[in-house]
């Protein structure tokens, strides 16, 4: 006997699986943000001047866990107290970037008495932008989207699959 996972979302039964794609689309979207933010990164590694004076200053993603539905524990708990898990959820879960941030850390100072923007002592300030740890969150966010792509295509499969019972 074949089950389908159902489960209550505001009171209304739904499938679990466009569920699934949408908590598999928010890490894509969130990855691909990622990235735009490492591309102007390495893009500004030496803008030397901005429109808020000064150097570029590195922009790091900050991502939150959107958690609408139980964790298992309390599904659990719920379940043992006859009580619906999940029951009336607003949202399946995924994740979402809360905002880009600056990182703090401080800038580096390069001599080049010829640059336009050096001190009187020749140094110039150079955006704190190093690009070991960007070339580290483009791999990081490359594999986690992937991951992501991965997963969505599974349930395009699961999707298919179920379609195919009908015939």
């Amino acid at each position: 006997r074949r089950h389908t996972r159902y489960i209550s979302v505001t009171g209304v039964q739904t499938c679990a699986l466009p569920i699934s794609m949408n908590i598999v689309a928010s890490g894509m979207t969130a990855q691909q943000l990622r990235l735009d933010v490492v591309a102007e990164n390495v893009t500004n590694s030496t803008t030397t001047r901005t429109e808020a004076g000064g150097p570029y200053r590195r922009k790091m993603v900050v991502f939150q866990s959107v958690a609408g539905r139980d964790d298992f524990r309390a599904a659990m708990a719920r379940a043992a107290e006859g009580l619906t898990p999940n029951a009336g959820a607003p949202t399946a879960g995924g994740v979402r970037v809360t905002q880009i941030v600056e990182d703090p850390s401080p800038m580096k100072l390069v001599y080049d008495s010829t640059h336009p923007d050096a001190n009187e002592d020749g140094y110039v300030e150079m955006p704190n932008v190093d690009m070991v740890k960007e070339m580290t969150d483009a791999m990081a966010a490359t594999q986690a989207y992937s991951a992501n792509v991965t997963a969505f295509n599974t349930l395009k499969s699961v999707v298919a699959k179920g379609l195919e019972i009908g015939r």
